[in-house]
């Protein structure tokens, strides 16, 4: 019983420090809690997400795209890419603050859409979700490693609904331009500092 909740802790931990990085999918997670705009849906789209990537992780595609090198070189690179971009359009958007509206403007399609392309077209999403945390979960052995994942769900669940959430109850302060600056300062630095990392590990 200690043994599964260890392991139950440990995907825990593992997922959440995973998920508490800044990057394209939590910076519009955090925009759409300021704007107040469609907040539990982004959430859910979100936490899905996770939940179908941290499965496929456990279930084998991880472990499968780890023992390739040709696929973690192609990930890595165009993760690098991905986040070099992003980051220019943080650095972009620091130099010309604005505030941040605090009343929902987006359709659901459209703020959905956004949420699936922040999430699925950042190949970095694939190699810490489905890789890494795929390849942890899969060192516990049968049951161990669903343990793991249901930690890992939990995870992403708490730190969305308390992002998305935390963003709307706070949308007066953080909907400032000064903050918008910092933060986009902060996630453009972090970008750079994630695709440096991922062209010396390719």
């Amino acid at each position: 019983m200690m043994i599964g909740i260890g392991t139950w802790v440990t995907g825990f931990a593992a997922s959440f420090m995973l998920v508490a990085m800044i990057g394209a999918q939590n910076t519009m997670v955090l925009r759409q809690g300021i704007r107040r705009d469609h907040v539990g849906l982004v959430v859910i789209v979100c936490i899905l997400s996770e939940i179908l990537l941290i499965t496929s992780g456990t279930a084998g595609v991880g472990l499968l795209a780890a023992r390739h090198p040709l696929v973690m070189e192609v990930l890595a690179w165009a993760g690098a890419a991905y986040l070099l971009g992003y980051a220019a359009m943080s650095f972009r958007s620091a130099a010309k603050p604005r505030a941040m509206a605090v009343t929902g403007s987006g359709s659901a399609r459209t703020v959905i859409l956004a949420v699936l392309a922040a999430t699925y077209l950042n190949p970095q999403t694939y190699l810490d979700t489905m890789v890494l945390l795929g390849n942890l979960a899969n060192r516990f052995g049968d049951p161990g490693r669903w343990i793991f994942t249901a930690g890992a769900f939990a995870a992403s669940a708490v730190w969305f609904v308390g992002l998305g959430f935390g963003a709307r109850a706070l949308s007066g302060p953080l909907g400032r331009p000064t903050t918008w600056r910092w933060i986009d300062t902060g996630v453009g630095v972090l970008m750079l500092g994630l695709a440096g990392k991922l062209v010396l590990a390719a």
